[in-house]
């Protein structure tokens, strides 16, 4: 076993003592074990975790998790939601509200696939319900649920937190289909976590008045909520299941700011250094490697300064590196790293490598 040192995290991570087809997405299983086990702790126990699959699209780490005890996730693409079904999961939450009809299809024949399982989607509007209903309608006995979808302040989905998600829900219950209520404050991410847990505080007082309002009227008070930053205010606070994703491989970006967590990471890309010009040294990772989605210059560590990223390559500064060495990239975001390959190398907890297949880009 060999070992690549990544400076700026002060950690060493394992790598293949053998040849390896580089860029490649490397995987280490007693991290993610680990993770799970800290994160269970947080949420109040497995029983009240809903992970995201967005972080890791796995087969085999759904599958681990089921037999950990984890009984319900969420998904946030209709691949995603069939591949928890298959990976024996009783119950996915498709955390996705959609008005698109062929999507709505697509889950709903999965539902229909695996009896067995609780489906529920999301809503956040008439037409989303509309469709929704008008479908399951063509489904009789089908057992889907519906959970409203409340904007905390994200700006991104949700009804606002007032009477108008309660309207929308009277008319989701009206129908029988109402499971409850979705959640999800990633804007909450304050560096400070008193300052962070207050912030939370303040978000679930609106929730309250909100509940208090729809228990007067019969409805049910299930809230799956939270993300990476505020899943533990959320388990420690109130009684909901909670919903982290970036706990299974963390990133260099939760190694920093959630060390309190105590996750390790658990995912990286292994890259080559191909040639060096003037004090630069290009690499076989490119945007299509690793976190297109993130600013360039933040987008890993593992190199001293990142100057250029281009489609195959990154071009970096780092006076070590020589042509030939290998580079642990550990991405700033997980979740669209994992999104670019089809497959990870594994280092599994008996200390061997296997390539494991995921979903990549399949949607």
């Amino acid at each position: 076993m060999k070992y690549l040192h990544d400076k700026t995290l002060g950690i060493k991570l394992p790598a293949p003592d053998f040849d390896v087809e580089t860029p490649c997405f490397v995987i280490i299983e007693n991290a993610v074990e680990h993770n799970l086990v800290k994160t269970a702790a947080l949420a109040g126990g497995i029983h009240r975790l809903v992970p995201h699959v967005k972080t890791h699209r796995s087969p085999w780490i759904t599958q681990f998790l089921v037999a950990k005890g984890v009984t319900a996730f969420k998904a946030a693409t209709p691949r995603e939601v069939e591949m928890v079904l298959e990976s024996g999961a009783p119950e996915v939450i498709w955390a996705y509200p959609t008005t698109n009809t062929a999507a709505i299809s697509r889950v709903i024949k999965a539902a229909i696939a695996y009896p067995k399982a609780q489906v529920t989607g999301l809503v956040d509007s008439d037409k989303s319900l509309e469709i929704w209903l008008k479908l399951l309608s063509e489904q009789p006995g089908l057992t889907i649920t519906l959970r409203v979808d409340l904007d905390p302040g994200l700006g991104r989905t949700g009804m606002p937190i007032t009477d108008v998600a309660l309207e929308l829900a009277e008319r989701v219950q009206a129908q029988g289909k109402f499971a409850g209520w979705h959640i999800y404050d990633g804007h909450l991410k304050d560096l400070d976590v008193a300052t962070r847990e207050q912030q939370f505080l303040n978000l679930k007082r609106e929730v309250d008045a909100l509940f208090a309002r729809a228990s007067q009227h019969g409805m049910s008070l299930d809230v799956i909520g939270g993300g990476s930053y505020t899943y533990p205010f959320w388990a420690r606070h109130t009684q909901a299941r909670v919903s982290p994703g970036s706990w299974t491989f963390s990133s260099c970006q939760h190694h920093t700011d959630l060390k309190d967590q105590e996750w390790q990471v658990g995912a990286y890309v292994l890259s080559t250094a191909l040639s060096t010009r003037a004090g630069t040294v290009t690499l076989d990772a490119g945007s299509k490697a690793i976190a297109p989605d993130i600013p360039m210059t933040k987008r890993f560590t593992g190199a001293d300064l990142i100057l250029d990223v281009k489609e195959e390559h990154s071009v970096i500064i780092d006076a070590d590196v020589k042509p030939g060495d290998q580079l642990a990239l550990v991405p700033r975001h997980a979740c669209t790293t994992t999104y670019l390959y089809r497959r990870a190398l594994v280092l599994g907890k008996d200390g061997e490598w296997s390539y494991r297949d995921q979903l990549g880009c399949e949607r």
